[in-house]
């Protein structure tokens, strides 16, 4: 494994670590925390691209971005929160937060964290748990299904794209075979055990530079979509998986494969 990547916030930036706790829900402070608008719906980078620049980390109970410090609140009063389909409730973090996001994105929004008692399932070929992530704990993706994508990008005549536009908690390194990760059914990292729960399908936000903010489409959704596709019309990149088994891993982890798909 070369790369784990947190994301604390929904749609935001995200940070690699060499090391994580995996919780249930997926690697510790994934996607625990959601900016909503004022009727508590989720914002994403689908129609808020510029949430990619906005890069927070989390340093001793605190959310730190841009200079500022906003304290973790983890537990009071229930406020709702939806995600997609899902209608649940979150902690609200505060005037501050709301204040210095609300500027940074051009609209009213707030900021709230999953409650000490979130219990939201997953769905998928093997059921889990999942915080405020779109459905699923973790996605996981390889280099060489990346490197095989851009292969055939610059093949087109368009330009390569990194990793980091599809947002990855896990990066297996080794695999020769682009989209080996799609056959795994159960597999242990460290102490941790994982179960397949589907492909991941994926929407506009591969479209998006992680780095500005900006629109930066067709690709990688224009070639994906001459060899990748859904039955159901999208476009396929990544596994994402339940955790059956929490612990820890760690860059350098070696993957163990328990289950494959049939062929």
């Amino acid at each position: 494994m070369s790369g784990l990547h947190v994301y604390p916030i929904k749609g935001c930036g995200g940070f690699s670590v060499t090391a994580s706790a995996v919780d249930l829900t997926g690697l510790r402070d994934d996607r625990m925390m959601v900016l909503v608008d004022d009727d508590g719906v989720f914002l994403s980078q689908r129609k808020m691209p510029a949430m990619a620049a906005l890069r927070p980390s989390l340093v001793d109970s605190s959310l730190v971005i841009g200079g500022e410090s906003f304290p973790v609140v983890v537990d009071g009063p229930r406020v709702p929160v939806v995600v997609h389909k899902w209608h649940g409730t979150g902690i609200d973090q505060g005037d501050a937060a709301a204040e210095y996001f609300s500027d940074a994105l051009g609209m009213s929004v707030r900021l709230r964290r999953t409650p000490p008692d979130l219990h939201r399932e997953s769905g998928g070929e093997n059921a889990g748990l999942v915080g405020y992530a779109d459905a699923h704990a973790l996605l996981m993706i390889s280099l060489s299904s990346l490197d095989g994508l851009n292969e055939r990008i610059l093949e087109r005549g368009g330009e390569p794209v990194p990793m980091n536009r599809f947002r990855p908690n896990v990066v297996v390194s080794g695999w020769q075979e682009p989209h080996t990760e799609d056959r795994v059914r159960r597999a242990v990292i460290g102490d941790v055990e994982l179960a397949y729960a589907k492909d991941c399908v994926r929407c506009a936000v591969p479209m998006v530079d992680q780095e500005t903010g900006l629109r930066d489409g067709p690709e990688p959704t224009r070639t994906l979509a001459t060899y990748r596709r859904d039955p159901d019309g999208g476009v396929i990149f990544g596994m994402k998986a339940a955790v059956i088994a929490t612990g820890t891993v760690a860059i350098g982890d070696k993957i163990d494969v328990l289950e494959w798909a049939a062929v």
